[in-house]
């Protein structure tokens, strides 16, 4: 084959690459809604806090797509709001004094962005002061899955969890002291402290479920507004940390991950498979994990089968 045939050949190839891959990408419509509510963040709901939010929870609604795909957002501050709110996607590349400028009570906001880069990326409101906004719930997370699927590099997972942390600050109105670091009671995973820990919470009804020698996979976001999370295993070493949830940043048997704050990152753990046994994924800075930053994985043989997927990566 002459070189002339090879460099056609390899262009051709290529464009066929190229067309395969836009036919794939696809456009997802995502509508998120702030809203200004109080929700409880205890497992007995006796502890209220007003929270400001997208949809309503904290987190926000988990958003899925995969790398090349475009997002149609919209963005709506409802007239009863008494702020103004915004979107901050990190899995954006776009302009921040435009897409993600803030809009007022009674306002919507539309834009667009492709998801260019593979990982697990924290969203977050940026009106100011920003502190406080997140500080109050209004984060969540978007995953950008690789548009090559799955690999040896990067293997499919039996079931999938999200776990976002977050400070709580009680007086939700002291945003300077928040900026100080001061007045923190608590940390809030998915929104409550504690959420899936039983054992130092007989309030906590949820535990994370899995099969032993499953390979659980873990989407974490810290939504701290001050602090670095030190994401450990307890009776466990991470498989595989993905850095930003990117396969092309990996790293093998980690016993603990520092995030950084507004960080996101996909861990990997693997159980025994010749028995049932339990690990407390925690952030092991003692002042968080005691505030309620302790997450219990049960890993049984009758282990949920809907928990970690579909639906169920987010544990209500």
């Amino acid at each position: 084959m002459n070189a002339f045939r090879k460099t056609t050949l390899a262009v051709l190839t290529a464009s066929t690459l190229l067309a395969v891959q836009h036919a794939n990408a696809k456009t997802v419509a995502v509508t998120l809604t702030a809203k200004e509510v109080t929700l409880s963040v205890d497992n007995k709901g006796a502890t209220k806090y007003a929270a400001w939010t997208f949809n309503g929870s904290i987190p926000g609604p988990v958003v899925r797509v995969k790398e090349g795909d475009t997002v149609d957002f919209t963005l709506i501050n409802p007239s009863e709001n008494k702020n103004s709110h915004a979107m901050d996607f990190h899995a954006a590349q776009v302009d921040v004094l435009n897409e993600f400028a803030p809009i007022k009570p009674g306002e919507k906001k539309h834009f667009t962005f492709e998801a260019k880069v593979p990982g697990v990326f924290m969203y977050h409101c940026g009106a100011s002061p920003m502190v406080q906004h997140i500080a109050r719930g209004m984060y969540g997370v978007i995953i950008v899955d690789p548009k090559e699927g799955y690999s040896k590099a990067f293997p499919k997972p039996d079931r999938e969890y999200v776990l976002v942390e977050g400070q709580y600050f009680p007086d939700a109105e002291n945003y300077k002291a928040m900026l100080e670091n001061q007045g923190w009671a608590g940390n809030l995973i998915n929104g409550k402290i504690l959420h899936y820990d039983p054992v130092h919470d007989p309030d906590a009804s949820q535990v994370l479920e899995s099969k032993p020698g499953e390979r659980v996979r873990i989407y974490f976001v810290n939504a701290n507004i001050n602090m670095p999370v030190a994401f450990h295993p307890i009776a466990g070493i991470w498989d595989r940390v993905y850095i930003n949830g990117n396969p092309k940043n990996t790293l093998y048997g980690i016993q603990t991950y520092n995030v950084a704050v507004a960080e996101g990152d996909a861990f990997d753990i693997v159980s025994p498979k010749d028995r049932a046994t339990n690990n407390a994924i925690v952030d092991h800075t003692m002042g968080a994990a005691l505030r309620g930053a302790i997450t219990v994985l049960m890993n049984k043989p009758d282990a949920d089968p809907q928990k970690g997927k579909g639906d169920e990566i987010l544990l209500k």
